[in-house]
């Protein structure tokens, strides 16, 4: 028998309308009724509003009032909006100590809490809000992998600091550690500096891999426009949230998905934009990710091979002096396609009905320095390099925009360090020769676990006057914020029994950026006998979470994913 007319609130197009049709709906219906929805709400699309603000995160902590406004354009365009919360780490809290091992392995299960509540809840669409390192590409995983119409918000960066006139972001203090332990500057100047560097809410002001990873948002046609580089405490940055939220009813009318938009032909547009401003080098783990979620293939030799092709226009921080905000005042995303326009396919579609093409015509550009045409780039070669060799048979990356000429060649002999807190201590302690290369290892996804940043040893690094005189090389990763020599993602990491894992003190390790190569000065038999003699891989951690992670993630080379 078919259910009376009366009972049938919802058109049979919308999945929620499994939640609000029928006799045996009356549960969800009293508690819909019992939250204060009337029965013309119950008709119109339901809208999950997946927030992350958080209490204990600068990136995050403004959210609250972004999920206020595009709740707001929901119900405006017609929907109906319901908030909810999933987690975001700052990595900032967790640099330099086990907290980091949670980080990356926290991109997964951002992406799953997503998936479950969208699919518990039988939601219309998405607004997916978030703006740091792991969560925005946790936000597009989700989004590929749902495939529900979905608008993302980013946070925006925040403010750069102002100190003696000059513009700083938040990572400049690890470095000025180096400055007092030299005794460069004193500690009341460092306790000063520490109260201004992080002014505002928002993502850190550097091309690190939040502001990279809103960028590519972005430019995989993801966001409204203008919304990577709109900083969090901006009026700019209120309209985007909203805007988003009148977007997203018109997305489900429509029914446009996240794949509909996501071809492969956009995905390389993406990874382009990222590197042709910088880009962190994590997008190497992320964007192998994202594409396996919306089976597409994006690897780390294709992103070698985009960024050889790609001109560096935009040198911000810490590859350059310009900062987000010079960015966003040159005219941001929008400004950089336009100028990769003919590299880049600018007539395809994104998440405001209209093509790239179409979003790009209205930007004004302000600065050709900040963002400088492509006959006038930096260099022909984009943010990162792609290095390959004995030492690193399926790759290793670098961020090549932030290292010094003198130091694109290098060849040092090899310091060994099983972890990173024994290097910190090694560098501040004057342990540290110039000309050496340092090696990290046992910090990849699996031995790690979760593949640790090392930005509090590059950044000592950097404090302590040996960015351009030493090199290191690691199976674990770096922020957007490292700079100079610093080569990460080691594959086959040191758990695996890559040849990271049986480098020695002396042995001779040669860099060379240009030719994409990363060798130690061993013969083929000499590494097979030292690795034969290895002893088997004992997992750091043996219980809860991380523990299941390491014995499911993949290899940093094809993107650390749990598949």
């Amino acid at each position: 028998m078919s259910e009376p007319m009366d009972l049938i609130y919802k058109d049979p197009k919308y999945p929620s309308s499994k939640v609000v049709n029928g006799l045996s709906m009356a549960g969800p219906r009293a508690h819909l009724r019992g939250m204060g929805l009337v029965n013309e709400e119950l008709a119109k699309p339901f809208i999950g509003v997946i927030n992350t603000y958080n209490e204990m995160h600068p990136g995050h902590i403004h959210l609250n009032r972004i999920g206020q406004l595009v709740k707001d354009g929901v119900r405006e365009a017609g929907g109906v909006p319901f908030e909810v919360n999933t987690i975001s780490l700052c990595d900032g809290f967790s640099q330099g100590h086990v907290g980091m091992c949670s980080v990356l392995p926290s991109r997964e299960v951002i992406a799953d809490s997503i998936e479950v509540y969208a699919g518990g809840h039988q939601l219309d669409g998405l607004v997916l809000i978030g703006g740091c390192d792991k969560i925005v590409p946790a936000m597009i995983m989700a989004a590929l992998r749902i495939n529900l119409p979905t608008v993302l918000v980013t946070g925006g960066p925040m403010m750069p600091a102002v100190y003696k006139g000059k513009q700083y972001g938040t990572y400049e203090l690890k470095e000025m550690a180096g400055k007092l332990t030299r005794g460069e500057i004193s500690r009341e100047e460092y306790e000063y500096m520490e109260g201004l560097m992080s002014p505002t809410p928002g993502s850190c002001a550097m091309m690190g891999t939040a502001n990279t990873m809103s960028i590519i948002a972005e430019a995989m046609g993801l966001t409204m426009p203008g919304s990577a580089c709109a900083h969090a405490v901006s009026g700019k940055k209120n309209r985007v949230a909203k805007e988003s939220g009148m977007a997203v009813v018109r997305l489900v009318e429509e029914d446009i998905r996240p794949r509909d938009i996501v071809t492969q032909e956009m995905l390389e547009l993406a990874v382009r934009v990222g590197l042709s401003v910088g880009g962190s080098t994590n997008m190497t783990l992320h964007m192998p990710a994202i594409a396996h979620e919306a089976k597409l293939h994006m690897s780390l030799e294709e992103i070698g091979r985009l960024s050889a092709e790609t001109p560096y226009l935009a040198k911000i921080k810490p590859s350059g002096s310009h900062t987000m905000l010079d960015l966003d005042q040159a005219g941001g995303v929008g400004a950089v396609m336009r100028e990769l326009d003919g590299l880049i396919n600018l007539d395809q579609m994104t998440v405001n009905g209209k093509t790239h093409r179409q979003n790009v015509e209205r930007v004004v550009e302000h600065n050709p320095e900040v963002i400088r045409p492509v006959s006038d780039a930096y260099s022909d070669h984009g943010s990162i390099t792609v290095l390959k060799g004995n030492l690193a048979p399926d790759g290793a990356v670098i961020k090549q925009s932030a290292v010094a000429a003198a130091m694109r060649r290098h060849s040092g002999p090899a310091r060994c360090f099983e972890c990173e807190e024994d290097a910190v201590k090694a560098i501040y302690g004057g342990a540290v020769q110039h000309g050496e290369v340092l090696v990290i290892r046992n910090e990849g996804p699996q031995g790690g676990p979760g593949m640790r940043e090392m930005l509090t040893a590059t950044a000592a690094l950097v404090g302590m006057g040996f960015s351009e005189s030493v090199a290191l090389v690691t199976d674990g990763r770096f922020s957007g914020a490292t700079r100079g020599p610093c080569i990460g993602h080691v594959s086959p990491e040191t758990s695996r029994r890559g040849p990271i894992a049986i480098v020695q003190d002396g042995d001779r390790i040669d860099i060379d950026i240009d030719a994409g190569t990363l060798h130690v000065d061993l013969s083929d038999g000499e590494i097979a006998r030292r690795l034969a003699e290895l002893p088997p891989y004992q997992p750091k951690v043996t219980e809860g979470y991380l523990a299941r992670y390491a014995r499911n993630v993949e290899p940093a080379a094809r993107g650390a994913i749990l598949d």
